[in-house]
């Protein structure tokens, strides 16, 4: 490889480094399924670091489930939703998720990122406008960089900015593009003050629901049910890879919208379809969620229980508001360090360092599941609690 365009591969040393160290926290190998405990490199783990919020990852029934629709219907579709790969089963599970969050219509994408990078980069052309808020997810961002339109971004979750925004692209025609629930930082975008504004410049508001969904809402419904808003969502994504216990992505919205994207979004068009087993998952998780609504509420009693706790330890947990806590710790090194000790006593977390996260404010990213027992989470403070103080952290 004499080519120059590879130099910078070569000189990419970061990884060597910390594994070197032995503070590399990423590709950890795990070894048996995502629930509340999981084995690595033939060790349990209690986890802190899974979207498996209403833990039906490993559920009978969503196994089963996938199984079946396996059996039925193969192992892929073999090409893309829009040339021979689509099954009835997608479309039974597009009526169904249309129904649960009060929607017309829904299209449903291989995987989240393509969810937001084809419906985005669909809806907003030449001279139109995104309004990001500056902590919106990744994929967000992909989505509007693959638009031929403009993007403009917001203070997290500062209304007088994104009014400010708003203002100065009066003139052309706008979409507001905010998580419902911000994935690192676990509070809730301001959606009432959101719907007010994009009434008064005439703007339209997608909610990605990734982290909201099964989470938020007297029934699960997400953010715009949280605030008794669901009609001031125009369109609303959703992933399938967290309380849905499968992957791929939906975008819900009124028939027209949904059948522009249907037949635009290269995402969809360009890409093989859900495989069979994926979709069966999703169908009947989307009925537990109904079925068992208990799940929800133990999500939300232990995430009380541990967002109390930390802040009595002393730890900053941020504005979170959700099954999200994050825990700031300062340094990068800080982050690694604290990651390591904490893997080494049991505890499988995540750091999240710059440029992630601005410089000296890392993060340990806590997550809750439904599943996660008393046990487990009084375990997981007393781990925090001892390495915290070590470090230095509390």
């Amino acid at each position: 490889m004499n080519a120059g365009i590879f130099k910078k591969c070569f000189e990419f040393k970061r990884v060597e480094e910390l594994k070197r160290l032995g503070f590399y926290p990423y590709f950890n190998r795990v070894e048996s399924a995502q629930g509340p405990e999981v084995t690595i490199d033939g060790a349990k783990k209690i986890v802190v670091c899974s979207n498996n919020y209403l833990g039906l990852a490993n559920h009978p029934k969503v196994i089963e489930a996938s199984c079946e629709a396996a059996r039925r219907y193969g192992t892929s579709g073999t090409g893309s939703r829009f040339l021979n790969g689509n099954i009835d089963l997608h479309e039974k599970v597009e009526k169904k998720f249309s129904a649960f969050v009060g929607k017309e219509a829904s299209i449903l994408f291989t995987t989240g990122h393509h969810s937001n990078l084809g419906a985005l980069s669909s809806l907003v052309g030449k001279g139109e406008m995104f309004i990001t808020d500056k902590l919106d997810h990744a994929s967000i961002i992909d989505g509007c960089r693959l638009s031929f339109g403009e993007m403009a971004r917001f203070r997290h979750n500062d209304m007088d900015d994104l009014e400010r925004q708003l203002k100065r692209y009066e003139d052309k025609e706008k979409l507001i593009v905010v998580d419902g629930v911000f994935s690192m930082e676990g509070d809730i975008a301001n959606l009432p003050e959101i719907a007010k504004l994009a009434k008064k410049y005439n703007a339209g508001v997608f909610v990605d629901d990734a982290h909201s969904l099964g989470v938020l809402g007297k029934t699960g419904k997400g953010t715009g049910e949280y605030f008794n808003l669901e009609d001031e969502v125009d369109v609303l994504m959703a992933t399938a890879s967290k309380s849905l216990a499968s992957v791929g992505g939906f975008i819900s919205s009124n028939k027209e919208v949904i059948e522009y994207i249907k037949n635009t979004a290269r995402t969809l068009i360009f890409t093989a379809s859900l495989p069979p087993a994926c979709v069966g998952a999703i169908d009947m998780a989307l009925d537990l969620i109904v079925q068992e609504p208990e799940r929800r509420e133990k999500l939300l009693k232990n995430s009380r229980k541990m967002l109390i706790e930390f802040k009595k330890l002393g730890f900053n947990t941020n504005n979170s508001e959700t099954p999200i806590i994050p825990l700031t710790v300062g340094s990068d090194e800080t982050a690694f360090k604290m990651w390591r000790m904490l893997f080494d006593e049991g505890v499988f977390a995540s750091p999240v360092v710059s440029p992630a996260v601005p410089q000296g404010q890392a993060i340990i990213r806590t997550s809750y599941m439904a599943t996660h027992t008393d046990e487990h989470l009084d375990f997981i403070l007393e781990k925090f609690a001892k390495i915290g103080k070590k470090l230095g952290v509390i």
